[in-house]
């Protein structure tokens, strides 16, 4: 079959640009020049693999799944449903953090990833920033496969580990962020997320709070005597979270800040900076 023949077949089941999408990576193609190749032809063995796929996308399967993939922060990285699709949100929470740390400290610094999943916050902030150290963490063994691909693939040198959070986790951290589960336990979500996405990623008790707990539970023993907490939060999570840090914590400084749609999205906690 040709590269026409099989966009004509998708096309009867999934939106035309997911087709093209699925069918480039598949042959290694820009999809934006796929239109260009039209009368080429098609290995079977791809041509049948490509099919599957767009029944998959039809049955429901998210198109990131399906590709194996995602662009995060401009960086390719391997996904499975055993971990979380990234979203652009989280790419906000890279960049806000990023500037933080360029502003407030003046050396390299420790990092810590708690409840890391693919891996792409902490790997990705280790290629932009002056790390010393990178310590990534998830109570998922699959996720941590994940991530450890996603490592190896980008040459990082991350200790990765199992742990429910501060559990198996020694030493203290200049730069210790977290996207951990925050829905509600009775929290109405896409069916999509629910039906596809690892619910031990997605929530976390009837207020959402349960992981935030844990991290700030134990934070203080864990932080540098200089210290940058990056979270990201659920729209209604700021007020209740601020006060938790704010209870447990002494002489510490809590910002919340907004994503795009000017939603509350974002913790950073400042001790000493």
């Amino acid at each position: 079959m040709t590269i026409d023949d099989l966009l004509f077949f998708a096309y009867s089941y999934i939106h035309k640009d997911h087709a093209k999408i699925l069918l480039a990576e598949l042959l290694n193609k820009n999809p934006l020049e796929l239109l260009t190749y039209l009368s080429e032809e098609v290995p079977q063995e791809t041509a049948e693999l490509f099919k599957k796929e767009v029944f998959a996308l039809k049955d429901g399967k998210p198109l990131q799944y399906v590709l194996g993939n995602v662009n995060f922060y401009g960086a390719k990285f391997f996904i499975n449903e055993n971990v979380l699709i990234p979203r652009f949100e989280t790419e906000q929470l890279v960049e806000k953090t990023i500037n933080y740390v360029k502003e407030k400290f003046s050396f390299p610094i420790s990092l810590i990833d708690l409840g890391c999943g693919s891996g792409v916050i902490g790997l990705t902030l280790e290629k932009k920033l002056p790390i010393t150290s990178l310590t990534m963490l998830d109570i998922s063994p699959e996720a941590l496969e994940v991530a450890s691909k996603n490592a190896k693939n980008l040459n990082s040198k991350a200790t990765l580990i199992k742990s429910d959070m501060w559990e198996n986790i020694p030493g203290r951290y200049h730069l210790i962020i977290s996207n951990p589960p925050y829905i509600k336990t009775n929290e109405e979500i896409e069916d999509i997320v629910k039906d596809n996405e690892p619910k031990l990623a997605l929530y976390a008790g009837e207020d959402g709070l349960e992981c935030y707990r844990k991290i700030i539970s134990n934070l203080e023993n864990h932080m540098e005597d200089k210290c940058l907490v990056a979270f990201e939060i659920g729209n209604t999570q700021a007020l209740p979270l601020k006060e938790l840090i704010e209870s447990t914590l002494k002489d510490v400084q809590v910002l919340v800040e907004k994503d795009l749609a000017g939603k509350d999205r974002f913790v950073f906690i400042f001790k000493n900076i």
